[in-house]
């Protein structure tokens, strides 16, 4: 069976979900590190993302982690990974759940 859009979408975020920072014990997706991801009709995956400070010394073993993983990805065409700062990242993107994980509420 042929891969859907949205069940290409499903399985880009289960690999994110795998893929960790390595100063924060979060996954990647769930840190609010991911700001956006696309599947076009041909399946290539635009992710735009984050780090979660400007001069992240990791920034670019992520930036090839993510974009490594994604193209494991059965069905995936291409993957293209856009890194921006632009909003920058703060602990508000983070869910209720993974405060209480680190501690925060």
């Amino acid at each position: 069976m042929e891969s859907t859009k949205e069940s290409l979408k499903s399985d880009v975020i289960n690999c994110l979900r795998n893929i960790y920072d390595p100063e924060i014990p979060v996954n990647i997706y769930d840190l609010g590190l991911i700001y956006n991801i696309d599947v076009d009709d041909e399946k290539n995956v635009k992710i735009v993302m984050t780090m979660t400070a400007p001069d992240c010394p990791e920034a670019e073993y992520m930036f090839q982690e993510v974009k490594q993983m994604v193209g494991y990805i059965q069905d995936i065409k291409s993957v293209d990974v856009e890194l921006t700062f632009n909003p920058p990242w703060d602990y508000n993107t983070l869910s209720d759940e993974v405060k209480c994980e680190l501690g925060l509420l």
